[in-house]
């Protein structure tokens, strides 16, 4: 998954109640994204077209008087999404600490090994 569409799926996740269907204009998207990406609305169909390939989300575009939206339904993986990269970041962020450990560990280790056998 890319960057872009891991910040749309995370905005669609907050913006989205859980098992209901909300209407979201790629204006309301691109500008919530804008700070970090500009998005064109060919490239935003493509990211949305591959969420819903990677079953997040159910999307149906719909145009009206007031302009182009996406009927939008989270699935059950789309639904645990914001959860599951809390967690994602957060085993990631262990990880690194637990290594910072063992290295420092190892070095005090082998300070200590050297100590012992030049003296």
């Amino acid at each position: 998954m890319t960057r872009k569409e891991k910040l749309v799926m995370l905005y669609l996740a907050k913006v989205c109640p859980k098992k209901r269907t909300c209407l979201v204009s790629p204006g309301e998207i691109a500008a919530a994204l804008s700070k970090k990406f500009v998005l064109s609305v060919a490239e935003l169909d493509e990211i949305m077209c591959e969420l819903s390939n990677e079953n997040y989300i159910d999307f149906v575009v719909s145009e009206s008087k007031m302009g182009y939206y996406y009927c939008v339904t989270l699935k059950k993986r789309g639904q645990s999404f914001e959860t599951d990269s809390k967690r994602q970041k957060k085993s990631f962020g262990l990880l690194i600490l637990r290594s910072l450990f063992l290295a420092t560990v190892s070095f005090i280790f082998g300070i200590v090994l050297k100590m012992i056998f030049k003296g």
